[in-house]
């Protein structure tokens, strides 16, 4: 099933108040790995109420235009990505036609993007591989995906879990950090993340709890200064504290998308 999204401006629903610690970052008691499993469902479940309509903000119309979009999103914006996708696929709108597309001309397009040279090499040579090797479209295993240019998990997962229904767990940036400030791993190598969070949550749900984690990691919980006065997780979360815990001062650190 392929779906076209858009950037949104929805933003976080203020914080739920649950009994939500005062002061800096709590001491909590040893957990259980049923306690765990049974905390990061709780935490998915509040995160699902949050944000009820949480989807990818690449926009995309099938299978290959998503892959092209994900690789080009790499070091930069999906803002900036869905600028310069309309112009890339009205040119090429084809594995074929980009496969024998003039790379100067490719390069000049997704300027903008960042890293242009190395991801018009991905892209040209991802659609010559597609043409070649999957006569024209898109493969729908992640054993064929990660075989393209350009293409590794994190990819590949995008691609099965928004464009073919196949759950799969989107180690991003932001996956990464509020999965190990949520203590759901400890890990930082993608590949290990992605499988102790498949260990603690439910298959039919790894598509869409990426797409939570992501707006969350991008509305709430900031890299540098996480807004965790504001936050519907704080009660929860072994990591609260990191940031402001003053609702006044955290609700000013929420941002809503489309993300620049």
């Amino acid at each position: 099933m392929v779906t076209k999204t858009a950037g949104t401006k929805a933003a976080p629903k203020t914080a739920v108040k649950t009994a939500a610690p005062a002061g800096p970052r709590r001491r909590r008691a040893p957990e259980t790995r049923l306690g765990l499993v049974r905390r990061a469902r709780q935490m998915n479940r509040i995160l699902a109420e949050t944000y009820p309509d949480a989807h990818i903000e690449l926009d995309f119309a099938n299978p290959y235009q998503l892959l092209i979009a994900t690789v080009l999103s790499a070091q930069t914006t999906d803002v900036g990505v869905n600028k310069v996708t309309p112009i890339l696929f009205a040119r090429y709108p084809t594995p074929d036609d980009l496969a024998g597309a003039n790379p100067e001309e490719v390069e000049a397009i997704l300027k903008p993007t960042g890293f242009f040279r190395a991801k018009t090499k991905s892209v040209i040579g991802l659609s010559a591989a597609i043409r070649d090797q999957f006569r024209g479209e898109v493969p729908g295993k992640m054993k064929d995906l990660v075989t393209l240019p350009g293409v590794g998990r994190k990819t590949a997962n995008v691609v099965l879990g928004n464009a073919f229904g196949v759950p799969g767990i989107t180690v991003d940036t932001h996956v990464a950090r509020l999965s190990r400030r949520f203590g759901w791993t400890t890990n930082d190598d993608p590949v290990k993340i992605e499988q102790d969070i498949g260990e603690l949550i439910p298959k039919s749900e790894w598509t869409m709890m990426s797409h939570r984690l992501i707006w969350h990691g991008r509305r709430v919980c900031h890299a540098r200064r996480p807004a965790c006065g504001a936050c519907v997780l704080a009660a929860l979360c072994p990591s609260y504290g990191l940031g402001p815990t003053e609702e006044a001062i955290a609700a000013k650190l929420l941002k809503a998308g489309p993300f620049s």
